[in-house]
């Protein structure tokens, strides 16, 4: 990379004191709130879920059709 020569020149003094006003602070910031639970973990709880549902109709069907025929 090619050097840029500056026009200013650096100056240190050679008596007294040296400040610099840097000063670095906390800076509080708004707190992020997680879910719980994860996407994912919820979707896999809904198909669960759904699964659970479509066996307890295919069970009540069944029951129905065995008192129908009795």
């Amino acid at each position: 990379m090619a050097e840029v020569k500056s026009m200013f020149r650096e100056v240190l003094p050679k008596q007294g004191q040296l400040s610099v006003e840097d000063i670095t602070t906390m800076v509080l910031c708004k707190p992020k709130l997680l879910p719980l639970k994860s996407l994912t973990m919820e979707k896999l709880e809904k198909m669960q879920q759904a699964a659970q549902e479509t066996i307890r109709q295919q069970e009540m069907a069944e029951k129905d059709q065995k008192q129908m025929t009795h």
